[in-house]
């Protein structure tokens, strides 16, 4: 083999690799168990799977209970229960749950239960953007208070945050040293991190198009507008796929919102950076 032919061999193997490397991965099966905080991801997360070229993608169930915790979907019965029959017969490859606040047994029950049919199976736990701006409220009649989401610093987002965040690893940390010892099987998606940073830019008048911080939710609860919805499906996106969501073309949901081009970019990249930057979200 002469010096050119050999240099020709190894420049195609390089490309074929390379070639292999960035090539869309195999679509997967996603199953959903959640609340109004979380059951449209499932629409968009296909939309983003089909920008990102990825064939084969399927969302198999979806369970959805108003204001739920996930015992509410493991408890759920008849015609009512989405899940258990799934993971029963080993339909699902990603398990997605979003429970707003722990205890939550439901998580360990999906756990436990999907293992046992699909040793591959992942499940991912979704952060959220506190209820209210303050847990303490959820359930409870307002009474009068005003949620004023605007006068929030970022100090007051981590005082209603931090414990909660902590919270999650801590219950993912646990589930997985039980009952995936030799492989992560839980997985956290940050959301409510992702959320707090574009927060911060808000508070600094750097998130394009966004003029304040209630601008991005409906009502005083919390439920998202379109912004946080991209946010939230762009971290799916990156923990289910491992990829970054940059360079994504501009999701329909906020094509017309102001500044979109610029609003969509940035939205990519936090959501990008707060799923690496996280520990327990399988992706560097």
């Amino acid at each position: 083999m002469t010096r050119t032919t050999l240099l020709r061999c190894l420049l195609a193997l390089c490309l074929a690799t390379f070639a292999r490397a960035d090539a869309p991965p195999a679509g997967l099966r996603i199953l959903t168990a959640g609340h109004s905080f979380h059951v449209w991801m499932p629409g968009l997360l296909l939309e983003a799977a089909k920008n990102a070229g990825i064939t084969g993608h399927q969302q198999v169930g979806l369970s959805s209970i108003g204001g739920s915790r996930t015992i509410q979907h493991w408890d759920a019965q008849g015609d009512k229960q989405k899940i258990k029959p799934a993971l029963m017969k080993g339909k699902a490859d990603v398990l997605t749950l979003s429970p707003i606040f722990l205890p939550d047994a439901g998580i360990e029950n999906f756990v436990k239960l999907g293992l046992e049919h699909n040793p591959k199976l992942r499940i991912t736990v979704q952060e959220f953007w506190m209820t209210f701006d303050d847990g303490s409220l959820w359930g409870k009649p307002l009474n009068g208070k005003v949620v004023d989401r605007d006068s929030k610093t970022m100090a007051d987002l981590h005082a209603a945050h931090d414990d909660y965040f902590k919270s999650m690893d801590d219950h993912v940390r646990e589930l997985n040293a039980k009952y995936a010892k030799d492989k992560p099987a839980v997985f956290v998606v940050p959301v409510g991190q992702a959320v707090m940073e574009l927060r911060r830019l808000i508070i600094e008048g750097k998130a394009p198009g966004i003029a304040k911080q209630s601008d991005l939710f409906t009502d005083p609860i919390g439920h998202p507008r379109d912004h946080v919805k991209a946010i939230a499906t762009y971290c799916h996106f990156a923990v289910i796929y491992g990829r970054s969501p940059i360079g994504l073309p501009i999701p329909a949901a906020i094509a017309k919102l102001p500044e979109a081009e610029k609003l969509n970019a940035l939205l990519q990249k936090l959501a990008w950076d707060a799923v690496t930057q996280h520990p327990l979200s399988g992706v560097k």
